[in-house]
């Protein structure tokens, strides 16, 4: 006994000596200090879409937020992540089972069968002493992998916010080519009935009846198209807020306004404000402990086991000083011959890290140039609104006056047809480059993250909390 407490008491006093320290901090990124030459002025602006001050577009995502089924599903692999992290951490801690039996025997004897009563009633214990931090590198490795899940559904949330602005003002948009595809169709009826006019009355050959009309049917042909993509926006943007397929979602023509601008901030505030960035962060201490893991496998593991129990014919007297046994042991296991299996683990192991580092890096990498695209397509959006204004405008003045000077019968009817067709077409691509700017500065907000995502997580009942 007093061999077996030396011993027990040497290995309390070398237990934390780790063959790998694995207190990985976070790797040093040298950040540029600004993006493409804009001033660095902080991003943190909250939750982003409330700046298009559209009650419907605020309603419809906190709805998402509570009822889309991806955002369930990554809540749910979080809470698995928990549970994992909570099983391998039990791992450290005693082991404790109480056995029982009772029966009745009957055995042969040298004066013939005997019947008797047999009551038994153990309890067992053992631990591992963790000498190596084998149990302890398993455990953290499992924590950072639950923070890497709770990063991942942060992340979730920011990817969804900027899916339903996208969907939502997508509708918007078809919804306002609908409007402008009506307007066009009226006006070129308008047109029809004035040519129709003045061919009954001679003043106009037939060519440019059968033109007016052909203007017409391509206007009315264009209709469909924006209809189709109005209700395969609708039955997206429902499927992502946990409904069936809604024609009455989205918002109204008048929602399509100049978007706000997203200040891009500090690219330093990247590490800090994308999930992403920071679950693969966790990611690489994760696989940093589990190299601790590997090599610790390769050491001698010492276990303590315990037993004590007793056993009578009536169970009384289980427990009474004769029939108590009991037993302390401690175990010491050396790997010896393994086919370098336990040698191959660690290599992988590290290869995995180095391989996670690498992540980490591209992640920091990509999430900076997300910005910098966001940004370099909202310059861009900008100008060509500015010059589809222009236009617009000039071929409205051109379509004027091309129709009143065939109504004058100064010219054919070829300018009219053209002016038409060119207006239609430039107030549709207005519509869509105004909806484009909305969608760059979208995307500008996801890819700056942000901290609004905190609060959110947690406010949805209790999502993204460990």
């Amino acid at each position: 006994m007093k061999n077996i407490l030396s011993i027990i008491a040497v290995t309390i006093i070398i237990t934390g000596c780790a063959v790998h320290k694995a207190n990985m901090k976070e790797p040093v990124i040298d950040m540029p200090s600004h993006f493409s030459g804009l001033a660095g002025e902080s991003s943190r602006s909250g939750r982003w879409w409330e700046k298009f001050e559209d009650d419907r577009l605020n309603q419809l995502m906190e709805e998402t937020f509570k009822n889309n089924l991806d955002i369930v599903q990554a809540y749910e692999r979080l809470q698995q992540s928990v549970a994992i992290r909570e099983k391998t951490g039990a791992a450290s801690w005693p082991g404790i089972n109480i056995e029982g039996s009772g029966g009745r025997t009957r055995q042969a004897g040298a004066f013939g069968a005997s019947t008797s009563d047999v009551y038994s009633i153990s309890a067992r214990a053992g631990y591992e002493i963790d000498l190596w931090k084998k149990l302890g590198s398993s455990t953290k490795a499992a924590h950072y992998d639950m923070l890497a899940a709770e990063q991942n559904l942060k992340a979730l949330y920011i990817s969804i916010s900027a899916q339903v602005a996208e969907l939502y003002y997508q509708a918007v948009e078809q919804r306002a080519q609908l409007e402008l595809s009506d307007r066009t169709i009226a006006s070129f009826q308008d047109t029809l009935d004035r040519v129709e006019r003045r061919y009954k009355e001679g003043l106009v050959p037939s060519i440019d009846l059968y033109q007016s009309r052909q203007n017409l049917a391509s206007a009315k042909a264009s209709r469909p198209v924006f209809e189709s993509n109005l209700d395969v926006t609708l039955n997206a943007l429902s499927v992502l807020a946990g409904r069936f397929p809604d024609r009455d979602m989205g918002g109204n023509t008048m929602s399509l306004i100049n978007s706000p601008d997203i200040m891009a901030g500090l690219p330093s505030e990247l590490l800090m404000n994308r999930p992403d960035i920071k679950s693969s962060l966790m990611r690489l201490k994760a696989s940093d402990e589990r190299i601790s893991t590997a090599i610790a496998e390769r050491f001698p593991s010492l276990n303590l086991v315990g037993s004590y129990g007793g056993a009578s014919d009536e169970i009384g007297t289980i427990l009474d000083s004769p029939n108590v046994l009991w037993s302390v042991l401690l175990q010491i296991a050396q790997p010896i011959f393994d086919g370098n299996r336990r040698k191959a683990e660690v290599r992988r192991a590290e290869a995995e890290f180095r391989e996670q580092l690498a992540e980490y890096h591209e992640s920091v990498l990509n999430a900076f140039r997300e910005v910098e695209d966001a940004l370099a397509r909202i310059n861009a959006s900008k100008k060509r609104i500015a010059m589809l204004y222009d236009q617009v405008n000039a071929t409205r003045n051109s379509h004027r006056l091309s129709l009143e000077r065939y109504l004058q019968g100064v010219s054919d009817y070829l300018p009219v047809l053209t002016e038409q067709l060119g207006l239609f077409n430039a107030e549709s691509n207005l519509l869509q480059a105004k909806r484009q700017l909305i969608s760059d500065n979208i995307q500008l907000a996801r890819a700056l993250g942000g901290e609004w995502v905190d609060e959110i997580s947690k406010k949805q009942g209790g999502r993204g909390k460990k």
